[in-house]
């Protein structure tokens, strides 16, 4: 068998394959991260309580609805938005114009409240979510065996990360987000409802955490500590792209995932730290992060 540095090929790309998995579910977290720090100046900590909540809710969806997984995948991300509405309209709007600490604290104490209310109903165990049967099998590539779910987790991360990419920067809609952030006055003189804007743009961003809940259903145990143990990589993951950088997001969370995966073939006792070790690096080069600009 081929081997590089003493690892079988085989070995080294399954290792590559699983640290792409991870990336994806990095990228989609550390995107709606991103979008919502650069955009409404928010610290959002109950990001990992949102990416909770898309997976009990895709397990909610086909255990007590009986709606199947792709009614799910939609069912999810839309329940979690609309919850998210729900917590800007009463709550974070109160809080754009105010230090970052206070979004910071009503978030922690979102994300305590909902991690405590899913344990004391559903345990700590979790529930199991089944493979949906139209992905399950894989697809023998000869030199590895790609399972058909991952390959659809990365196809689908990276579809969603380029479209939401486009959204805010290549599209008039997001030209008035990014407009109704930097000057709210002015766009609001021009007929464009900002509050309504920015509503929308927390809802969507925190269904996109929603939304990789709901993929990561079948692959883990849909449990209520599911998103507070990604939250601190996450973080981490925004810090080394850059605070509200959309590129910077997705391109760190596939690459450090990866390098991540990697990590675990060579220095299997670094691994866990790896994310943490890059980060010092970058911000002792470049504090504002890889691809975040100077303030």
């Amino acid at each position: 068998m081929t081997e590089i540095f003493g690892v079988p090929v085989a070995v080294l790309l399954g290792q590559v394959l699983l640290g792409l998995i991870n990336g994806s579910f990095y990228a989609l977290l550390s995107l709606g991260l991103a979008i919502i720090f650069g955009m409404l100046n928010v610290i959002n900590f109950a990001h990992g309580a949102f990416y909770m909540l898309g997976g009990f809710a895709a397990w909610f969806a086909l255990s007590v609805l009986g709606v199947g997984y792709w009614p799910g995948l939609i069912i999810a991300p839309v329940a979690v938005a609309l919850f998210g509405v729900v917590v800007e309209r009463l709550f974070l709007r109160h809080l754009y114009r105010m230090d970052h600490l206070y979004s910071l604290l009503f978030t922690f104490g979102l994300a305590l409240a909902l991690e405590g209310l899913f344990r004391h109903v559903y345990g700590s165990a979790g529930k199991a979510y089944p493979l949906p049967l139209s992905l399950s099998g894989g697809y023998n590539l000869g030199f590895m065996f790609l399972p058909a779910y991952r390959a659809w987790v990365i196809l689908a991360s990276v579809v969603v990360c380029f479209v939401t990419w486009y959204g805010i920067e290549r599209t008039r809609l997001g030209a008035y987000l990014r407009a109704a952030t930097e000057n709210p006055s002015l766009v609001q003189a021009f007929g464009i409802n900002v509050p309504l804007l920015l509503t929308l743009t927390y809802a969507f961003c925190v269904g996109l955490a929603g939304f990789a809940g709901a993929l990561a259903a079948p692959l883990y145990q849909v449990s209520p500590g599911m998103g507070s143990n990604l939250l601190i990589v996450v973080f981490a993951v925004v810090v080394i792209g850059g605070m509200g950088s959309i590129v910077g997001a997705i391109v760190t969370g596939l690459g450090l995932g990866v390098i991540e995966g990697l990590t675990k073939v060579f220095f299997p006792s670094a691994s866990t730290i790896a994310v943490f070790i890059i980060m010092v690096l970058v911000l002792l080069v470049r504090p504002a992060g890889l691809f975040g600009r100077e303030r």
